[in-house]
Parts: C-alpha cells; structure tokens; sequence
C-alpha cells in the first residue's frame, strides 16, 4: 500500500493532498487506524516534498484537516453510541487498548489525548473513548486540532530531512512549510499546556473560595 499510494500521487501530484488527507482522516478513525499505515505513508510523502516533487502546502493543510476530522469523528460517534459499544465487534477483540485509553483519559485528561496522537496503537482509540467518557467538546477540539498540527508536522519533517539538507529548512520553500508547521505546532503545544494550567489553578482556587464562604 505504501509503494502504491507514493506511486499515485508521484505521479498526480494535484491529487496529493486530499489523498493524504483521507489517509490521515482514515488513520485517525476508531479501529480502522490500525490498519492504516498512515504514518509510513507520511514519511515516504515528506520524502518527496524534500525532493521537490510535491508541494508542501497542500499536503500540510490536508493531512491537518483530515486528522483532526478523523479523530472528531470518533469523539462523537462515541458520545452518541455511549458505553455499550465496548461490547460490540470489534471493539470487543480489543479490550486491552480501550482499557489503556480509559486509564490515560481518567488520568490526565487533556494531555491524554494530545499525547495520545502520537502513541501508536492506542492512539486509534482515545478519541473514541473521549467521547464516550464524554469529555467536554471544547477541550477535547482544543487538544484535537493542537496535536494535529504537530503530528502531521512531526511525521512530514524526517523524510524530508533524509532527503533534503538541514539548511535547506531556512533556504527552501518547502522546508519552511515543514519548519513552519514545527514551530506553529511546538507554539500551540507550549500556549494551550500554559493556558490550561493557568484556567485550572484559576478554577481550583475558585471553587476552593466558593467553599470557604459557603453557609455551613
């Protein structure tokens, strides 16, 4: 499939981004992503961004747009299919990698599912288990979107560098959509981990205020 897939959009390069964008959408998909070799695909597709046959930001737009479609729908097909899906195939063949979900999500909540884009296996899962836990949409979207761009960022940067020159990050085109996408998404990364843990000492200290002025 990875052989197949560089062929075809080697060869219609106009069709690169949408079909590395179903990829991306496809590997984020509950189940479904872990047949996907999305990640090898990614690789072999910065490759040739490096080489100058593909332009850099379709790819980076539609792979961002098709992972975190990917993961959305996951966390909503879980919020309105609610528990009962563990026990229904296939999610019943994989109860090990729900079960870690589960146990990341109660744990650490946003950061799981940041993090989670990046764990192979399980990260097939999180979001489907998000939603079944019902995390609320606003943080769940917030790590969505963040992680997205550094995922797709990450995954496009070390086929790029084995075939490109590290200077050319700061002299190409294409290596600085690439560095771009870094550094938006280690920004993003940096700002939404600093904002949340502001709102939830801000949220401790209120609801521990709230507490000490209550009528007892």
């Amino acid at each position: 499939m990875i052989e197949q897939t560089t062929q075809f959009v080697t060869t219609h390069a106009a069709w690169a981004g949408p079909v590395v964008g179903l990829l991306c959408l496809g590997e984020s998909l509950a189940i479904v992503g872990l047949f996907i070799p999305a990640t090898a695909v990614m690789l072999a597709i910065g490759g040739l961004v490096g080489a100058g046959a593909l332009e850099p930001w379709p790819i980076l737009l539609w792979a961002v747009v098709g992972a975190i479609a990917g993961d959305w729908l996951s966390y909503t097909f879980g919020n309105r299919i609610g528990p009962g899906i563990y026990r229904r195939r296939p999610l019943n063949r994989h109860r090990h990698l729900i079960a870690r979900a589960r146990l990341m999500i109660r744990r650490y909540g946003f950061a799981a599912v940041f993090m989670g884009r990046f764990m192979g296996p399980v990260r097939a899962t999180v979001p489907l288990v998000a939603g079944i836990l019902a995390m609320p949409r606003h943080v769940f979207q917030i790590a969505n979107v963040t992680s997205a761009v550094l995922w797709v960022a990450v995954m496009l940067a070390p086929g790029y560098l084995a075939v490109g020159r590290i200077e050319d990050l700061w002299t190409s085109d294409e290596g600085r959509v690439v560095l771009l996408g870094l550094l938006l998404g280690l920004a993003a990364t940096g700002a939404t981990c600093l904002a949340f843990r502001m709102l939830h000492g801000w949220f401790t200290e209120t609801v521990a205020r709230i507490g000490r002025h209550s009528p007892r």
